[in-house]
């Protein structure tokens, strides 16, 4: 058991969560993910004898504790935080609505705090490291995304404050800024319809540098890379992961 990590990916059961899932998962470590239904939870559970799971709300205080105290029940430790899970959608202001920003804001903002604040104690003792998930347009204004991309904004300014406040206690973080991906999002946390979603894929694809939309394992490599030795003189940066989008 010593030679095998323990990591936490909220939002584990679907698209870039699950991917990362199974790349920990396959070189060997154990692997906690979360997600609001049951049904896809057990599905990916089911996938590899390394992964458990639980249906935990991401923005619940009382969630983010259970989740830790679940790992470390589990497994006896943490190593890795990945805060996956995320909200969004196509807002124009016009449509804002207190209730929707503060939906937004609570996934993508308040859950990774909550989740941080309540793994430091685990992650100090592993000299660990809090990977968070951002996007492209964290740092790449979009219209009718103004609410979404002010909430990643704040996730990729938290990642950089809180390298510094927690590089005293040996704990690492860094923040992938995913680009636009093959993971239900448009139709899902988007609330687009097929024919809406096809039409923001092809503008992407039109859009994106190097001429496509990214598949889950182009982001999950990464998430699992900052885990790795290879980044442990690694803190506090936002890995652009977007085929380019973000330059263009």
């Amino acid at each position: 058991m010593q030679n095998e990590k323990v990591m936490i990916i909220t939002g584990g059961s679907s698209g870039i969560g699950r991917a990362a899932a199974l790349r920990y998962a396959n070189q060997g470590d154990r692997v906690l993910i979360t997600g609001r239904r049951a049904g896809p939870v057990e599905q990916t559970v089911a996938e590899h004898k390394n992964i458990a799971g639980i249906v935990a709300n991401a923005a619940s205080a009382e969630d983010a504790r259970r989740t830790i105290a679940t790992a470390v029940d589990n497994w006896g430790r943490v190593d890795a935080l990945v805060n996956n899970a995320g909200a969004g959608a196509i807002l124009p202001l016009s449509d804002a609505t207190a209730d929707r920003i503060t939906d937004i804001f609570s996934v993508n903002v308040l859950g990774p705090s909550l989740l941080a604040r309540a793994a430091i104690p685990h992650l100090r003792a592993t000299k660990g490291t809090i990977i968070n998930i951002s996007s492209t347009f964290g740092h790449r204004p979009a219209a009718g995304l103004s609410h979404y991309a002010a909430s990643k904004a704040a996730l990729e300014q938290l990642t950089r404050c809180w390298a510094l406040e927690l590089a005293p206690l040996g704990i690492r973080v860094n923040a992938v800024a995913a680009g636009p991906t093959e993971s239900g999002a448009l139709t899902g946390m988007m609330g687009l319809s097929a024919e809406q979603a096809e039409a923001v894929k092809e503008d992407e694809r039109a859009r994106i540098p190097l001429g496509r939309r990214g598949v889950p394992d182009d982001v999950a490599e990464w998430i699992v890379q900052l885990a790795g030795p290879a980044s442990q003189w690694l803190t506090g940066q936002v890995l652009a992961v977007d085929g380019g989008l973000g330059l263009a």
